[in-house]
This record gives structure tokens, sequence and C-alpha cells, in this order.
């Protein structure tokens, strides 16, 4: 067995409501690009090197996302796709199977892949020593020094106050690996003002070290249900080869129950390694503003923005011009179809426009105008009314859509620069720049761009109904 083998296994499953309108419910913010580097999935992984190779990465996700607007971001790393969100005990219980699958029993670094780290170094020393420490079957988890008794966080309690603990002096294995007395949900305002005079609380940062074999004895003590689900999936892909196939079969037979709550709090093998690595959850627009670029009166300002006499406020313009004057400790956020304004400390409140939104049956929570997918992008120009919807679509060069036909539409297409390769019906036909084809309601039909430059089309989407839903799908290459 491969014991000492190190395996990254990053939570990407979420969706990131309080960093709407820019996160999306079908691309949530781990997907998205904050600093103008890379997305935080990206950011996570490479992070991580040298500690933990790309090849050593894991990923689970919603099959939504693989399939969808992440296809392109999931593509390098292996990854487990979950048929329905089961929060991060489950997730973790079936990382740890599929890694353990082959007789192997690694080390997991279990991170979320949507925080922000500023001292990477740091963090990797504090891992190298959380690494040590798992070989000796601990659990453990990165406590963040507390700076505020924010009530947005858990909070884990240790054997000895950060009062009088340096975080940056933990450089020694075992040195400042802490033993956990207990762990406190998200407190009331007095609860955290509590903690923090106290001195030997940290802020529980989701990060976590263990070998895969212990974690999974301790789902099976302490969340038996969850353990028996991940049974049922070992014996399965044993017999059909096939561990993808057999978490659809199962996988929605789990509880929703967090590893916190379903395991740490119970477990007797918890230790704490303190960080002071310039964390961040990135769990608000405030907190964007807080690790972003600012000017001399503290705006974090990007995209096509003009801000006069403003300060320490977040302007984010992603479509259009945004012109702000004399405002002050203000977020604004605006993209295509939505405009998000929001005093800085209210922006976790974000999460109750959202849930509006879904109450209305809205899109605007789901979806930009403009959506990725594996074989390129579409963006809705005028929206469904009056019995038509306008599109423009962007085929990358090798790309393909779907074979498929529509059973309320018919749709034309317009050429404006490369080459359309059209399956129409029993014909296959080359639709050059400034050339249109018709395809009817219910034709068999596909997008093809065999050149070695995009292909750009308008759309004119014509029926009584013009849902994204309303495709039938003979034959795909993307496996959708």
């Amino acid at each position: 067995m491969k014991e000492n083998e190190i395996f990254a296994v990053i939570l990407a499953g979420g969706t990131g409501s309080r960093l709407w309108p820019l996160s999306r419910q079908n691309l949530p913010k781990q997907f998205l690009t904050l600093d103008g580097h890379a997305s935080l999935l990206q950011t996570t992984i490479n992070r991580l090197a040298p500690v933990i190779v790309a090849k050593n990465v894991l990923i689970v996700t919603q099959e939504s996302h693989a399939k969808g607007e992440a296809y392109h971001a999931l593509q390098p790393y292996p990854s487990l796709f979950e048929p329905v969100g089961r929060n991060t005990a489950p997730a973790i219980a079936l990382a740890a199977a599929r890694l353990m699958l082959d007789g192997s029993d690694p080390i997991m670094v279990v991170l979320p892949a949507d925080h922000v780290i500023k001292d990477e170094i740091t963090f990797r020393t504090h891992l190298n020593i959380a690494i040590e420490a798992a070989k000796q079957d601990k659990l453990v988890t990165f406590g963040i020094q507390p700076t505020r008794p924010d009530t947005g966080f858990g909070y884990i309690k240790t054997s000895i106050p950060s009062s009088v603990l340096d975080p940056q002096s933990c450089i020694e294995p075992q040195s400042c690996v802490l033993a956990v007395e207990r762990f406190t949900e998200k407190p009331d305002l007095a609860t955290a003002e509590q903690f923090l005079k106290e001195g030997n609380y940290f802020w529980n940062s989701g990060m976590f070290v263990w070998r895969a074999s212990v974690i999974l004895a301790e789902i099976e003590q302490h969340l038996p249900d969850v353990y028996q689900v991940i049974q049922a999936i070992i014996a399965e892909s044993r017999v059909s080869g096939d561990f993808q196939g057999a978490v659809v079969k199962y996988f929605a037979g789990m509880p929703s129950v967090s590893i916190d709550y379903g395991v740490l709090e119970k477990s007797s093998r918890v230790s704490l390694i303190p960080c002071d690595i310039g964390w961040n959850d990135v769990g608000s627009w405030q907190a964007v503003h807080d690790i972003s670029a600012k000017d001399e009166n503290g705006n974090a300002l990007q995209g096509n923005v003009i801000a006069v006499d403003c300060k320490n406020s977040l302007i984010r313009a992603e479509k259009r011009l945004v012109a702000v004057i004399g405002v002050e400790d203000l977020c604004v956020v605006e993209t295509a179809d939505a405009i998000l304004i929001s005093k800085n400390d209210q922006t976790q409140r974000v999460r109750e426009v959202v849930d509006v939104l879904q109450d209305r049956g809205a899109s605007e929570h789901v979806c930009h105008t403009k959506v990725n997918r594996p074989w390129g992008s579409f963006t809705v120009l005028e929206g469904a009314q009056d019995g038509f919807k306008l599109k423009r679509i962007v085929v990358s060069p090798g790309s393909k859509l779907s074979l498929q036909s529509h059973a309320h539409r018919s749709e034309h297409w317009v050429v404006v620069s490369g080459t359309a390769t059209v399956t129409n019906g029993d014909e296959i036909i080359t639709v050059n720049k400034n050339q249109s084809t018709y395809i009817p309601m219910g034709t068999k039909h596909r997008l093809e761009n065999r050149g070695k430059i995009p292909l750009n089309i308008v759309e004119i989407q014509v029926g009584e109904y013009l849902g994204e839903d309303d495709i039938q799908r003979y034959e795909d290459h993307y496996g959708r």
C-alpha cells in the first residue's frame, strides 16, 4: 500500500450565492477570477506545488458544473461528480473511498476551492507539518487567528491560549500541533466577543489533513448512514468497474451533513495547527474588498469605472461604464443583466436577494446572459419575448454542438465570421460568412466549426416556447 502518497481533494461543489451577481448557480465563485489572474480553483491548486503535484489533485464537484460552464476549468484534473449536493462529509467520504480503491492509503489534504491565502510560503510550511501529523493518524485542521468577533465563522477551542502563541513560530513538526477541546458553530456576537477575550479560540478554516483510512474509520463510527452508502458504492464499482456510475446510483441516499458536525466535533483524534497566512474565505463582497488592491481612498475598482470623491468602496463593472459620485463604504457590482448596490457591512445579506429570485422563478441567479459551453459559448442578445429570442453563438475551432432537435422552435443562423459546417436533416452543408440557413422545428441538426478560427453566428429562435430545456440530444461528444 502506498501509505505516504499525498493527494489534494478540492471541494468545488458550492453555489457561491453570497457573491451574486457575479457568482451564479451554473458558474459559482470557485470558477471565477476575482483578482484578474486565475480562478479561485486554479489558484488553490497552484499554491500546493511543490508539496503536491498536479497529477495528485482530485476535484469533487457537481456533475452539472463538469458538463456545463466549468467544463474547461475541470478538464486537466481527475474529478468526482456529485449527482446532488450532500454537504462536506459525504463528499470527503466519497473521495477517501475513491483514493483507496486500488489498495492505497494516501494522506488527504482537503481544501475548499474558493479560499484566498496571501502568504503561500507559510501555508506550505504549515501544510508539511500537518502532513507529518496525519501520518501519526491525527485529524488535522488549520485554525486561523481571529482578528475580530466575526459571527460568520465556526470557532475551535484549543488547549493553549492563542494570545500566548505566535502562529508564525510554528516551523518545527509537532511543535504547534495543538489538542482541540471543542468546536462551536457560528456564534452570536456576544459569544464571539467572549471567545476573543479568552484567547484560545481559532476560526475554523475548513481545511483539513488526514489519512484516507483514518477519516473513513471515523465516518464509520460517527456517521454510519454515510458509511453504509459508501460501502454500497465500493461494492458496486468493484463489480461494474465504474466508480462514477456507482456514485450516480447510490449517492442521493446520503444524509446531508458537514464533516465538522458529523465527525470532528465527536472525534478524539482532532488536532489544530494555528495559522497566520493571510486567509480569507471570500464569503462576501466585503471580503472581496478586503483582499483587493485599493487606491489612495480605499476604493477597490475593477472594469470601466469612474469614481469621483468616493471612499472605502468596492465598485466592479463587468460590461458597462459605472460612474459613482460621493459615496462611502458602498458595494456596487454590475453585470450584463443585474446590478447589486449594498452598504459594505450588509453584503452578507446578498443571499436574501438570491432567495427572492428563486421564489420568483427568475433566471438571474442561475446563469449570466453569456453562458460558457464545452464547445464555446452563447450570449442572449434579446430575451424570449413576442415569440422570438436572439443569440450570439461562438464555436471554438475544432468543436461541434450535439446532434439535436427542438420540439417547439425553429432557428435561423447567420454566419458573421468563420465557416460553419451544418447538419440539417439529411444534408450536410457549408455556410460561409454573410450566408444563412434555416433549421425547421423538429429537424435533427448540428453546428460544427472545422476551421482554425472561432465561428460566430447570430441565431434567431422563433416559437411558442424558447426555453433552454427544449432540446433532445441524439449524439454528443461531451456526454451530456
